[in-house]
């Protein structure tokens, strides 16, 4: 999984490889995020881990968290699906 950014700084992903990641269907996942039920928050990493970004997503039954190096290739994650 990769996360890109755009010309304007926003991290983008592939929302088939989220659902997977969530542990969702992708149209359940487009759904969720038409009725403004996913919640994303990303986190620049400080000291030590200068230059990664966390980035964790949340839909109605599942949580997932990846960490990505400066050119967007994952780290580590973890999931919490129900």
């Amino acid at each position: 999984m990769r996360f890109d950014c755009n010309v304007r700084g926003e991290w983008l992903v592939d929302p088939g490889e989220l659902a997977d990641k969530l542990g969702i269907s992708l149209p359940r996942l487009l759904e969720e995020q038409r009725l403004g039920l996913v919640r994303t928050r990303v986190e620049s990493g400080r000291q030590s881990d200068a230059g990664r970004s966390r980035i964790t997503v949340q839909s109605r039954e599942a949580v997932w968290q990846g960490v990505f190096c400066p050119k967007g290739t994952l780290i580590s994650e973890r999931s919490d699906n129900d």
